[in-house]
């Protein structure tokens, strides 16, 4: 649990996350809510994770709102260049890209405060259909989640299409996750992966339930163990 040095530090954040909140001010609200659960994780102090969870999902609600609202689909072949003008909507990035190159660029939309929702596609399949993947942290290396979509029938795509993409990649991430894991690692897989897809509003439910189960366990079960995938390749 946290001590009550960390404990100050925690609510000192929230509170700032909540006035930034009543500000409309999404991206330093989320700032303070990571800066927050981080320490609450480090502490592994899971019911705060799970209060600060909350927060956290109403951020990127309300960016992802934004973002959409914006009618706006930009797709990239390659990462833009520095002090290229980012404009708020969605972004689709297409190969050669790969899935780290999402992850830099939605890390560059959050510095500037661009409304985003980003997402990355690899090469069509034999099947006709578009993988799209997403990174997230992870120990010892990032973690990767894919689903596969059908491409737009005209050849571009749209604000819809890619807020289904995200759906199914969002549950493609769920279902990745072991459900037989210990409560603490059952937290640390899934905040993992809600950070390959952040605007998935399922996996931040599930984060938070996970939390709450986790600090009604009350135990530790030690470290993890997982397999790699490799974020660099398709």
């Amino acid at each position: 649990m946290t001590g009550t040095g960390g404990i100050r530090g925690v609510d000192e954040l929230m509170e700032k996350a909540s006035e930034a909140l009543v500000a409309t001010d999404y991206f330093d609200a989320e700032k303070h809510c990571l800066k927050a659960l981080a320490r609450a994780r480090s502490s592994r102090d899971f019911e705060r994770m799970a209060r600060i969870s909350l927060p956290l999902q109403e951020c990127r609600r309300q960016r992802r709102h934004e973002a959409c609202d914006a009618g706006r689909v930009t797709v990239l072949t390659e990462m833009p260049a520095p002090g290229t003008k980012l404009r708020p909507g969605a972004f689709l990035l297409c190969p050669p890209l790969i899935g780290l190159h999402g992850r830099t660029l939605r890390d560059l939309l959050t510095r500037r405060k661009v409304p985003a929702m980003v997402l990355v596609r690899e090469p069509t399949t034999a099947k006709g259909q578009w993988p799209i993947v997403g990174v997230g942290v992870g120990e010892p290396r990032p973690v990767v989640v894919r689903a596969y979509v059908n491409p737009p029938a005209g050849g571009e795509a749209d604000a819809p299409l890619l807020l289904a993409a995200q759906e199914a990649l969002g549950d493609a991430a769920i279902r990745k996750v072991p459900a037989d894991a210990p409560p603490d690692h059952h937290v640390d897989d899934l905040w993992e992966y809600w950070e390959a897809v952040p605007d998935h509003e399922k996996l931040a439910q599930a984060f938070e339930a996970a939390c709450r189960a986790a600090a009604a366990a009350g135990v530790e079960s030690g470290p993890r163990r997982r397999g790699l995938d490799d974020p660099f390749s398709f």
